[in-house]
């Protein structure tokens, strides 16, 4: 996996900097398969990068509510999760 890119998000509790969020989960990272790494061209990822591709080609203007997610696509992005999450540490997670 290469991680391509992440975000740490930091706050402040009682005067210090503290680290907040989720890290390096694939909702603040880009991951990518190393052995299909291609320089040059778009990455499959392990994110939720078609999530935000389904909302941007459903036409939703990002008001509130959010349009529903198509199960498949559930199922898709929850499989990516899954996937990566077995590959960075080599367990798996149960599906309920």
């Amino acid at each position: 996996i290469i991680i391509a890119d992440t975000k740490f998000e930091f706050g402040l509790l009682e005067n210090q900097v503290i680290l907040i969020d989720e890290l390096l989960t694939p909702d603040s990272s880009r991951f990518w398969d190393a052995s299909d790494y291609q320089v040059g061209r778009p990455q499959p990822a392990f994110d939720k990068q078609m999530v935000r591709d389904w909302l941007t080609s459903s036409g939703w203007n990002k008001e509130p509510p959010a349009p529903m997610l198509p199960d498949d696509l559930i199922r898709r992005t929850a499989e990516r999760y899954r996937e990566v999450y077995r590959r960075l540490t080599g367990m798996t997670i149960r599906q309920y």
